[in-house]
């Protein structure tokens, strides 16, 4: 819209906030003393959520920004922030008009970190702009750079991912027993939970042991049997791997027989 804002004294505008989490889950909020509907999204009154002053610059370093407020909204929980459930999630601030829902967007960015403290929280965001830190430039490495299943590995996910239930869980070494799969094969993979008070949020499998999976975080005791997963099988990008296991050698983005920095330490030997 072509509103200008504060260009009077007495304005009707409120700060408004959209959050996008990465499991499909969108939030509204705004220091309006009521709710709002707007862009498809109901903006929940939080007038205890404070912005930081939002800077905008015009070079190419990140603009930061902070959110802060009290653990006590009924979206906000302490759980889901410590369940990792905002982070990464993309993040909409702006102005808008209470009264005719005109309306600005003056920071889009993504939530770098949470901290919590004593009832609660305050988030670090980064803008768009900190993606021009990233080097696009890869580095030569033994092991492959490809995320399994990206588009430089060119596997389909779809083949490598299935639809399980939970057979047991051990809540002391953060592992699982999943029904029907052979262990090994998920090593370095993941595990989305469908079911239960962990929906939507996906864990690491750094690990098997004894035919469980071990996970990179804890799970929640209310998992019982039966509650079903999504699992994608992992890699550890060997070339021994993808080449024996997946028959994808030709798409391997690694240098496994480039000599490394260790061969110029070496002492001269006759051979």
């Amino acid at each position: 819209m072509s509103r200008v804002f504060f260009r009077r004294e007495l304005e009707n505008v409120a700060t408004f906030w959209q959050i996008y989490r990465r499991d499909g889950v969108a939030l509204g909020f705004t220091t309006h003393d009521r709710n709002l509907r707007f862009d498809g999204l109901l903006h929940r009154s939080a007038p205890g959520l404070l912005p930081s002053a939002i800077r905008r610059t015009a070079d190419l370093a990140d603009d930061g920004a902070d959110i802060s407020g009290a653990i006590s909204h009924d979206t906000i929980s302490d759980e889901d922030l410590a369940d990792g459930r905002f982070d990464q999630a993309k993040v909409v601030i702006g102005a808008v008009d209470w009264e005719n829902l005109e309306r600005i967007v003056l920071y889009v960015g993504a939530i770098d970190s949470v901290t919590r403290e004593t009832g609660r929280f305050t988030t670090r965001l980064r803008s768009a702009k900190a993606m021009l830190d990233v080097d696009p430039v890869p580095r030569s490495s033994p092991s492959c750079r490809a995320v399994f299943c990206d588009t430089a590995c060119t596997l389909s996910a779809a083949r490598f991912t299935t639809e399980r239930q939970v057979v047991s869980t051990n809540l002391d070494r953060y592992s699982v027993a999943i029904e029907g799969i052979v262990a090994a094969d998920y090593r370095f993979g993941t595990l989305r939970w469908i079911d239960g008070p962990l929906a939507g949020l996906t864990a690491m499998i750094r690990a098997t042991s004894s035919g469980e999976l071990v996970l990179d975080r804890s799970i929640d005791p209310q998992i019982r049997t039966g509650c079903r997963v999504v699992l994608r099988e992992g890699c550890d990008h060997r070339l021994s791997t993808c080449a024996g296991r997946f028959g994808n050698a030709a798409n391997f983005q690694g240098e496994p027989f480039l000599p490394g920095n260790d061969l110029l330490a070496q002492y001269p030997t006759s051979r």
